[in-house]
């Protein structure tokens, strides 16, 4: 049998990307991290190649290494990295500069960070045109309106005058694409593209990258946590960890039959849609200073042997099958017992628990609010961010709100709370209405409703150590000693799966991972009766994701705390959630119980959003449903029907016209109300999309 780096010769001259045995180190200090180790891979003509793993496995370090973009402090220790056949590594500054997003095109992970706030994005992109091809000025921006036309971005002389600030999360991810494909590259490379989009504009993305290597036979480089995304575009993927590459194969075979301990782990890590605990990967990534003798992965590996430990472990075909490579000595095994969720399930709330803990009746929040005069000179109306919303959660209950960005999610959190105050409407805790509430009610209102937010790097104060985070409620709320405040912190610390020892910490010593769990023990260090979760999982590897989400279960189960979950991952609505409301422009127009919201959803918005969430299971099939443009501006919403100018069902003028109310469609299932005009029926999908 001819060897991994044999077959793997062959492919270089076809290859429009070759890399073999790279290793990448960062010099800190008197050590070095050795972030890359023994990589090889190749991307074909037209291919799509997904690289997978937990941060700090060193997707990104590859990535800059292709790009030869790592920092002073990085370099390439040995191996080759060659584009058509011509070796990167030996090219000059002014060749490596003429490569450089023209022959391959690199896009960031943020575009915030990515975009320069100065420009213009049109003079951004023209920029990257004059650079590499012999233009004038005007010849650049006709070039630049037919890229972001590529783009789908909607009037593109009107985007390409505006700043980055001017467009939405979406609409700035797909500028930087245009960047990237304003000189139609050979290779795109696309570091974690769609992290923190809604699932609709998560689609239109993907979408987008599927046609453009369709059009013009680009090959891709997709790097990513988001198992989903890389099933639903890449043709192989590989899974990397800690530096190396783990298993490496055709994206259906490492899926349907994952052969590394690893993959199965992270696979496990994910929601499937039932009551089954999930089962996060034990751990974290070592010391990267200090490489073992034997796998990386054998201290968070359950089936480890001392072998494993100790001895190295080379690449080997599953199967005889030379395209699904595994770096694993009990391979084998693993195939035979694989790694699975929890059997133990999760303790719902009872059905019959019906003590109301937070009401909001007909709340509304509008941003800039114009005086009589203002209306009468025409000045501009309000921005309309939660327009008459009524819920309730019970005691010891969640209800999950999903939707795109935009639709007032995170404002309707922040009005519960009366972190932002309501224009109008009632909120009741407790049965007592705000309004009524003396200073003795809201210090208890404040010691019982806490938020985690979505980014705990801004949550956190810099300038104090985790216990002094963690500390601060109890010093706030509750007359307890030093001591008694120290026990507490310690004792919370424990719980979210953290030693004592990281209260004397500072958040810049933290993971990301990590940071959250402390935001968590803060937000339950008074045991606090409601909890705003405000998109607590969306930027986290899969295996800190059910990490959290356990805790989340766990912690609600002790203390009995609610939960108003906010979040655009529907797969973490559907794993935590008792209850479901699907928001848009500011109103619920679908509500129920989790159950009834997915199996089938009514609502064309609802349906819309399920049928775009990307799945490692390639059995799913489900037709996707597109929407066209972006939500509407706030500001000035549409009449009638606030999703009429996107419904795929939309019946008419009566759409326009009235603004349908949130009823009951069905009187075997009386707490399921849909927002729309269409009768029962005619919402019902002929069969299910999830």
């Amino acid at each position: 049998m001819r060897s991994v780096s044999e077959a793997h010769t062959d492919q270089d001259d076809q290859s429009v990307l070759s890399v073999t045995d790279l290793s990448v180190e960062y010099l800190t200090g008197d050590s070095s991290v050795k972030a890359v180790r023994d990589v090889s891979l190749h991307i074909e003509p037209g291919e799509t190649l997904g690289i997978a793993g937990e941060s700090g496995s060193g997707k990104s370090t590859l990535a800059l290494a292709i790009l030869r973009y790592l920092g002073d402090n990085g370099q390439i220790t040995s191996g080759s990295i060659n584009y058509e056949g011509q070796s990167i590594l030996e090219l000059s500054s002014a060749e490596l500069k003429e490569l450089r997003g023209n022959e391959i095109a690199h896009v960031p992970q943020d575009p915030n960070t990515a975009l320069n706030p100065s420009m213009t994005v049109g003079e951004q992109i023209a920029e990257v045109v004059r650079t590499h091809r012999d233009v004038t000025r005007s010849e650049a921006m006709e070039q630049t309106y037919e890229v972001l036309q590529e783009v789908n971005l909607p009037d593109p002389e009107t985007n390409a005058s505006q700043y980055p600030h001017e467009l939405s999360g979406g609409q700035q991810q797909r500028v930087i694409l245009a960047i990237a494909l304003a000189c139609q590259p050979r290779l795109l490379i696309l570091d974690e593209p769609t992290t923190g989009l809604d699932v609709t504009t998560q689609a239109t993305i993907l979408d987008l990258i599927d046609e453009l290597i369709e059009e013009w036979d680009t090959s891709v480089l997709l790097i990513t946590h988001n198992l989903g995304v890389i099933n639903q575009i890449s043709d192989r993927v590989g899974i990397m960890y800690a530096g190396e590459i783990m298993e490496m194969g055709t994206t259906e075979s490492v899926f349907s039959s994952p052969a590394n301990p690893y993959t199965q782990g992270l696979l496990a890590s994910l929601p499937q849609g039932d009551d089954r605990r999930l089962k996060p990967i034990p751990g974290q990534i070592g010391d990267l200073r200090r490489i073992p003798n034997g796998c990386v992965f054998a201290e968070r590996c359950e089936f480890a042997t001392d072998e494993c430990r100790d001895t190295p472990v080379e690449k080997v075909p599953v199967n005889d099958d030379p395209e699904h490579l595994t770096r694993c000595k009990r391979w084998e095994h693993a195939l035979e017992n694989p790694i699975q969720a929890d059997s133990q399930k999760i303790q719902r709330t009872a059905e019959s628990k019906d003590s109301t803990l937070i009401e909001a009746r007909n709340v509304q929040k509008y941003f800039g609010e114009t005086s009589l005069l203002d209306r009468v000179f025409g000045g501009e109306p309000p921005v309309k961010a939660v327009d008459g919303v009524n819920l309730h959660i019970n005691e010891s209950e969640t209800l999950g709100v999903v939707g795109e960005s935009g639709c007032g999610k995170s404002t309707l959190g922040s009005v519960l709370l009366d972190l932002l105050p309501a224009t109008d409407g009632e909120i009741y805790f407790r049965g007592q209405q705000f309004d009524s509430m003396d200073d003795q009610d809201w210090k208890e209102f404040r010691s019982e409703c806490q938020i985690v937010f979505q980014n705990p790097h801004s949550s956190l104060n810099p300038k104090h150590t985790v216990g002094q985070a963690i500390k601060r409620p109890l010093e706030m709320f509750t007359d307890q000693s030093e001591d008694e405040q120290r026990e507490r912190v310690a004792e919370l610390l424990t719980q979210v799966g953290l030693q004592p020892s990281y209260a004397d910490r500072y958040p810049r010593d933290l993971s990301g991972g990590e940071k959250q769990r402390v935001a968590i023990a803060r937000a339950f260090s008074v045991n606090p009766s409601f909890v705003v979760l405000d998109e607590p999982v969306s930027a986290l590897d899969v295996s800190v994701q059910a990490s959290i989400l356990n805790l989340l279960t766990s912690l609600q189960e002790e203390y009995g705390t609610s939960y108003l979950l906010i979040s655009h991952d529907f797969s973490v609505v559907n794993y935590i959630s008792d209850r479901t409301a699907v928001m848009y422009l500011g109103n619920f127009v679908e509500t129920g119980s989790t159950e009834s919201i997915f199996e089938p959803p009514y609502h064309p918005y609802t349906r819309a959003l399920l049928s775009n969430i990307p799945s490692t299971d390639s059995s799913i099939e489900r037709e996707q449903i597109y929407l066209e443009g972006d939500v509407p501006s706030a500001r000035n919403p549409p009449s009638g029907c606030p999703f009429q100018t996107r419904c795929p069902q939309k019946i008419g003028d009566v759409c326009e016209r009235d603004h349908p109310k949130l009823e009951t469609v069905d009187s075997d299932n009386p707490k399921h109300q849909i927002s729309c005009h269409l009768e029962p029926e005619e919402m019902t999908p002929s069969n299910d999309i999830v």
